[in-house]
């Protein structure tokens, strides 16, 4: 038996994603005034002691939506209703009720669920009262609340917690073993790849660029694991970001990349390597992200002529990833998909891998004595004399170094690139700390 899940229904500008950031105590949903800002299912848990629900926040019941995803909406919240134990019918308490509210208040009851009406907007108790002619709508009094002020919060969860007590079990929800972040430009196929991942159409796949928005946390379960997958919004051209949406949106890549163990970084095969793809790969780069490069779309690519060749065009034009490896996908079939998936979690091997301080000072020995052999050493020159891993996720060396001006990040890189060669870090980023040998004394003090 899983957690019990709550799903928060309502027409579009009611407050559902305000309500659910409120409740969850922090930003999860964008919230923008807008109709129609939140497309697929966004997903929290709420834990009070060592009981859990999961809280599913979906779009606007009844959006006019401008990208004609309208149907894709009302699919995701229907998906929502289906798997729901307890809805939230929220309401604005300043429009009294509207022909979608009646509408909505319909369907609920064709469904037959358990709803916990909430009259959101209630900013002060001078608006109470206007709660009252909710009750038309067949589910008794509506609490009042204001997410954006907190007014009732508490008490709504309370509410929940009570109303949801016969079906909880103690214990937090499982603690995933791998994040997942699948991150590219527009209309690269990263809700494609999210749902062929979880086996289920689990966000909205179009071919509207732009359809995602928000950052979903997807839960899978593989080989008895908890997995979770990050879908985000296709980043563009900074010039060419158009609303507050687009702006929240890029944000959130930048969080879901610092967040996520693993990064899959999607190229589309059918279009040049462009500016917001070079930009994405320096982020992964400067966060030391652990990441595979996936071509997708690749049984479209017919100006291609093999695999090797679009690898060498890979790592000439995105040369801070070349111990990225590649994988070649087509998300709409499923296919490579899965073995991408296991690449992950061999990458992830290597990026929680403790290297023994031994084994890393004879790998760092051959460095030396390789360097030394190419060319006379400078009496000035960079020296290290003992190193030790400080850190995993990214793997993280310390170095105890004459000088730490003299390891540029040429240098570093060359270093790294040996340290791959040499350990069983073959195809993660390595961060090279350097300190004076002094300071080895401090630190063993």
């Amino acid at each position: 038996m899983g957690l019990p899940v709550v799903a928060i229904i309502g027409r579009p500008n009611v407050g559902k994603s305000s309500l659910l950031n409120a409740l969850a105590g922090e930003m999860i949903s964008i919230v923008e005034p807008t109709a129609g800002v939140t497309r697929d299912r966004v997903s929290t848990f709420i834990g009070r002691g060592d009981k859990f629900f999961e809280l599913i926040d979906t779009g606007g019941y009844g959006v006019v939506d401008s990208d004609r995803l309208s149907d894709h909406i009302e699919g995701q919240i229907l998906q929502a209703i289906a798997t729901a134990d307890l809805v939230l019918f929220v309401v604005d308490i300043r429009d009294g009720i509207t022909p979608l509210d009646t509408k909505i208040a319909e369907l609920l009851r064709k469904h037959k669920l358990d709803v916990l009406g909430v009259a959101n907007k209630a900013d002060s108790g001078k608006m109470f009262s206007a709660a009252g002619e909710f009750i038309r709508l067949g589910f008794g009094e509506f609490l009042c609340v204001s997410a954006q002020n907190n007014v009732n919060k508490t008490v709504l969860l309370d509410a929940l917690f009570e109303r949801l007590a016969p079906l909880m079990q103690d214990g937090a929800p499982p603690e995933p073993v791998m994040k997942i972040a699948i991150v590219g430009k527009r209309n690269a196929g990263k809700s494609s790849i999210v749902n062929a991942i979880a086996g289920s159409e689990r966000v909205i796949v179009s071919e509207i660029p732009g359809t995602t928005r928000d950052a979903v946390d997807v839960r899978i379960e593989k080989d008895g694991q908890t997995l979770v997958v990050i879908d985000t919004a296709g980043v563009r051209k900074k010039g060419k970001i158009a609303s507050d949406i687009e702006f929240y949106s890029n944000v959130r890549v930048t969080r879901s990349v610092k967040r996520a163990d693993v990064v899959w970084f999607l190229i589309d095969a059918t279009e040049p390597v462009s500016q917001p793809d070079k930009a994405l790969a320096r982020l992964i780069a400067e966060e030391y992200k652990a990441c595979i490069i996936v071509v997708n779309k690749w049984d479209l690519a017919k100006d291609v002529a093999a695999t090797g060749d679009y690898e060498e065009y890979l790592t000439k034009m995105l040369p801070g990833l070349k111990y990225a490896p590649i994988s070649f996908t087509t998300a709409t079939a499923g296919k490579n998909v899965q073995s991408t998936l296991d690449l992950s979690a061999e990458l992830f091997k290597q990026a929680t891998t403790q290297i023994g301080t031994g084994r890393l000072n004879r790998a760092f020995e051959i460095i030396r004595s390789e360097r030394s052999g190419a060319r006379r050493m400078s009496a000035k020159g960079p020296k290290v004399y003992y190193v030790t891993q400080v850190a995993v996720n990214p793997v993280t060396f310390l170095m105890f170094v004459n000088d730490p001006g003299l390891f540029d990040e040429a240098h570093r890189r060359f270093i790294a690139g040996r340290l791959r060669d040499l350990l069983p870090i073959p195809e993660v980023p390595i961060r090279l700390l350097a300190r004076p040998k002094d300071s080895s004394r401090e630190s063993k003090g």
